[in-house]
């Protein structure tokens, strides 16, 4: 077993930062709410790759590139991460299109859970006593959201499976965050930049002047909404605990939560304020041990 690590606070603020601009998506993409949700896909990877390879090309030519293939496993990984992304992307998109924010806040509760487990059981790291509690305490929410719900939550199931392995892959691809979201981005783009073509000369699309220069600029922009939480995370997730990450993802769908119910007016009833309760008691104990182990850290240092 390895030992209990110091934490890493700049790690630990680009996660939070990522986590957050996740949780405000869904009041941006309910803004594209006209547009297909696999054409808001499509846009998002195309526009994405073009930001993320430019801007690594502008800064260091192909080097980028030589120096992450090179390493064993790296390309392969990247290629499995880059489409459970398209395809966890896909999913939520069209859940919140549809009026399912609420299940879409549920599978990013359920998703850091599930990464607690995958830190905990592939990558053998370690919890302290008072986070097993705080990990079983959002546990007992979770579940209590799960079978309470009213029906089979196959799309908060989805989201967090495929989010859950996404992260696991890229903590174990040794890739810095960028030239990592370079090469997911890479595989994604001829396909998604193929089936924008198709649609556009099939009456099915509206880039160019059909949905309006303000929809086209917001699909533009998504581009960079999409690229730059994903490589804080990407950043974070090398430089913390992964069950650390699982239990900051909370933060994501607390808002998405918040989101749903306050702004579009989704069911929230007592069964789900009961869960929603429990998780955030688990998060407190959390972060008051974390704050606790950090004193304790702090007083020998300043002796």
């Amino acid at each position: 077993m390895s030992p209990i690590p110091v934490l890493d606070r700049r790690g630990l603020w680009v996660a939070a930062a990522s986590f957050a601009v996740w949780g405000l998506m869904p009041l941006y993409w309910h803004l594209l709410k006209a547009v297909p949700s696999m054409q808001i896909v499509f846009h998002r990877i195309v526009w994405s790759t073009v930001l993320v390879i430019g801007w690594l090309c502008w800064k260091q030519g192909l080097q980028w590139w030589r120096q992450a293939v090179a390493k064993p496993r790296v390309a392969w990984l990247l290629a499995l991460s880059g489409t459970l992304i398209a395809f966890n992307w896909g999913l939520y998109i069209w859940a919140v299109n549809a009026g399912h924010v609420v299940e879409t806040s549920l599978g990013y509760f359920i998703n850091p859970l599930l990464n607690v487990v995958l830190g905990v059981l592939l990558l053998r790291e370690r919890l302290t006593a008072a986070q097993w509690i705080a990990v079983s305490i959002a546990a007992l929410g979770v579940l209590w959201l799960t079978f309470n719900y009213g029906s089979f939550p196959w799309i908060a199931l989805a989201l967090a499976a495929s989010f859950g392995l996404y992260g696991l892959i890229r903590k174990v691809a040794a890739v810095d965050s960028i030239p990592g979201l370079g090469i997911e981005s890479a595989y994604l783009f001829l396909p998604a930049l193929a089936m924008l073509l198709w649609a556009e000369t099939h009456g099915q699309g509206g880039f160019f002047g059909g949905w309006g220069l303000a929809m086209d600029a917001l699909l533009v922009f998504g581009g960079a909404l999409t690229a730059l939480p994903l490589i804080g995370f990407a950043y974070a997730v090398r430089r913390i605990p992964y069950s650390v990450i699982g239990l900051m993802q909370y933060i994501a769908p607390t808002m998405q939560l918040l989101i749903g119910v306050l702004v579009f007016g989704e069911a929230f009833d007592n069964d789900r304020a009961i869960g929603f309760a429990f998780i955030w008691v688990g998060l407190a104990v959390f972060a008051i041990d974390g704050f606790l182990r950090s004193r304790k850290r702090a007083v020998p240092a300043a002796a």
